[in-house]
């Protein structure tokens, strides 16, 4: 399932900038990386107030098979990040596009990212 608000980056993560906010984006990882990775068992993020680098790593997911970096989609200021997903890791395997976002972002200007059908190409491929 690949919702169709939402756009992707190649390292499997959703970025929702749905205007409500000027300049502000949410993200997390989809629900192809929460499967790949398995049973996410602990997730650190970055700082409220951090800046964070698109393409760069902001933080850790780690599951029962692996740990894994966590990649910032855009270029920005952290606003905020889900303590639930902290609290409860298994919110990204169970609802990765609901419950399971994982940090909000002030941004000058988003990348170019893979709409739903590219994103969805992308991950028959893989």
């Amino acid at each position: 399932m690949t919702p169709q608000h939402l756009r992707y980056t190649d390292q499997h993560e959703w970025v929702a900038d749905t205007g409500e906010i000027p300049g502000v984006a949410t993200f997390g990882v989809t629900a192809y990386a929460a499967d790949a990775l398995g049973d996410v068992v602990y997730v650190q993020l970055p700082e409220v107030g951090a800046r964070i680098t698109e393409g760069e790593a902001c933080g850790e997911i780690e599951s029962t098979k692996s740990v894994s970096d966590l990649f910032a989609p855009v270029t920005g200021e952290v606003l905020a990040v889900n303590d639930a997903v902290v609290d409860k890791p298994e919110l990204v395997n169970t609802d990765p596009f609901g419950d399971g976002w994982l940090v909000k972002v002030r941004h000058a200007g988003l990348p170019e990212l893979l709409d739903p059908q590219a994103y969805a190409a992308l991950t028959e491929e893989a």
